[in-house]
């Protein structure tokens, strides 16, 4: 994988970033209800190619977001159910249900405000890794 050299500067293309800060919005929206999520998905999934290179690595970021979390909902109502019929208490169940979904809504919330941090410095999401040399 090779890396991108994008330009920092105040005066770079931005084509494409209002549609990264709708995007954010449609993930946090999905906290109240769950129809933004894939909305958003699919608005970052139609831009990404017109995008400005910086701005569709947010747009990545987002469909990757979703893309987990619909795992992670998954893995998590799997689980729950499997424990139901394991003969595990109710209480137990649906503690353990509730602990899951609400790392789950954690996880998301920690990535948007990653996300729009980047997007509002004009950085892109990438390697941190790389980045950090």
């Amino acid at each position: 994988m090779s890396a991108v050299a994008i330009d920092h500067s105040p005066g770079k293309s931005a084509s494409g970033r209002g549609v990264a800060v709708i995007v954010y919005g449609l993930l946090l929206g999905s906290i109240l209800t769950l129809v933004t999520a894939p909305l958003g998905a699919a608005l970052a999934c139609l831009w990404r190619r017109r995008s400005a290179a910086w701005v569709a690595t947010h747009l990545r970021f987002q469909i990757a977001t979703v893309c987990w979390a619909v795992a992670g909902l998954l893995l998590g109502g799997v689980l729950w159910w499997w424990l139901g019929r394991q003969g595990l208490a109710a209480e137990w169940a649906w503690t353990l249900g509730y602990a899951v979904f609400t790392a789950q809504l954690a996880w998301l919330v920690g990535r948007c405000a990653f996300g729009l941090h980047r997007l509002t410095s004009n950085r892109p999401v990438g390697n941190l890794a790389v980045e950090a040399r």
